[in-house]
Parts: C-alpha cells; structure tokens; sequence
C-alpha cells in the first residue's frame, strides 16, 4: 500500500468490531431477549485469549461458542471480553480480545459479520488436518450467511449450546466487491 494511503478496510473492521462490543455491552447489562443469540467464532491460537487447556487441546486453532441460554458473567472491557460457559456440564470461563474475533452471527435476527483481520495464517493446516482457504487480501468485514453451530462432541450440548435450527441468512456481501482493481 502506498504511503500516505487510507486503510479504509481496516478502519471498517475496526467500526463493525465496535458494534460486536456494543451488543456484548448491551447482553451483558440487559440480557438476551428472543429470538437473539450469538455464535461468535475466534481464533484459540490469537495472543491473549485465555481459555481452559482441555479446550485450547481440543480447538487449537479455531472455536465457536453460543452465547444464548447458558452463560455467566459476561464481562466486556475495551478490547475483550470475558464469560463463563458450560462444556460437558462443567461451567468453564473464556477471555477473548477482540481481535480474535473471526465470525459474529446472531442467527435468531439472520445478522452475521465477518472479519478478516484476526486470520492470520490461514495456510497453516487447521487442528483436524484440513487446510483452510486463506481470506483475500485487503477484505474487510462482511456480512455473511448464519453458521451453522460447532457441537461439543463429549457434552449434551454444542461448544457451550447451540441452536440445532441450521438456519440459513443472508448472501454474502463484501466491501471488496465494490473496491476498484
């Protein structure tokens, strides 16, 4: 990028990761009414996310957890935020900075965004030995499809419970579409 250059994909990421923050701050004081819930995807191996090491085993690169029914003192601060969920019904608690942050989805609205910021090396192999598609350069965050949820294959429930729904959502716009090449 030339010097003097505005990043403006950056400084979109950075607004949109700014409502996530928000709709935490707003969950966290008021609760969730329906049809809200959250699916939030990060990024285990980002410097400073703290988490359980039977988790950080299981997910090494990637997890996604469900902020719906079952979760505990969510706490949101300048740059993470922390709760505490159930893993096979044991209560566990998580701190994720926002940078981690891969997907934001509430499903229950069909609203998701996601971030390319916190990708780093997608070319590494992930945890199971799959190798995932690295993020085009330069996209910013995106509005995407509703994900499907991740499930704990050792607890009644998903990685901290899921709606089972699968719903679908909206296409996939990307402010890369309208960038000029």
């Amino acid at each position: 990028m030339p010097e003097g250059s505005i990043e403006y994909a950056k400084l979109v990421e950075t607004a949109l990761m700014g409502v996530v923050r928000r709709v935490l701050l707003d969950a966290a004081e008021h609760g969730l009414a329906e049809p809200h819930h959250f699916y939030i995807t990060f990024r285990t191996d980002h410097p400073g996310v703290e988490m359980p090491a039977e988790q950080r085993q299981r997910y090494r690169q990637e997890m996604t957890i469900v902020l719906q029914h079952q979760f505990w003192d969510l706490v949101v601060g300048d740059d993470r935020f922390d709760v505490t969920l159930s893993f096979g019904g044991r209560q566990q608690r998580l701190s994720i900075p926002f940078q981690a942050i891969k997907v934001f989805a509430d499903p229950g609205v069909e609203f998701g965004l996601q971030f390319s910021l916190a990708d780093g090396d997608d070319d590494a192999p992930a945890a199971d030995g799959v190798a995932t598609e690295p993020a085009p350069p330069q996209e910013a965050a995106s509005v995407l499809p509703v994900p499907r949820p991740v499930r704990d294959a050792d607890a009644e429930t998903p990685a901290a419970e899921a709606d089972q729904s699968g719903a679908g959502g909206a296409d996939i716009v990307t402010l890369d579409r309208f960038r000029k090449r």
